[in-house]
């Protein structure tokens, strides 16, 4: 099994560079973003199971220093435009 996560992350305005670094440091964390609108960042979490993924938020993202709040999405599919081509073709 695979699970892949969108978290997205309110950090303090003065910790958003560090908190990015700290992140990617943190197994299970394939890449971080840093965005303009309501969230500071985006973490892009992909581990094998759902224990792990409650690890990884709960345990690793949500103790960092400077994070001011999270929202979990969990991905039931990925989509990405050569797999929907594939699967319309004939």
């Amino acid at each position: 099994m695979h699970v892949t996560a969108i978290v997205l992350i309110k950090a303090h305005t003065d910790k958003v560079s560090a908190l990015a670094e700290a992140l990617v440091d943190i197994a299970g964390v394939a890449e971080v973003f840093s965005v303009a609108g309501h969230y500071d960042l985006v973490a892009i979490v992909r581990v094998a199971d759902n224990d792990r993924l409650a690890a990884v938020v709960s345990d690793g993202i949500r103790k960092l220093p400077g994070i001011a709040g999270t929202e979990t999405l969990i991905a039931f599919r990925a989509y990405s435009r050569g797999e929907l081509e594939a699967a319309y073709s004939i």
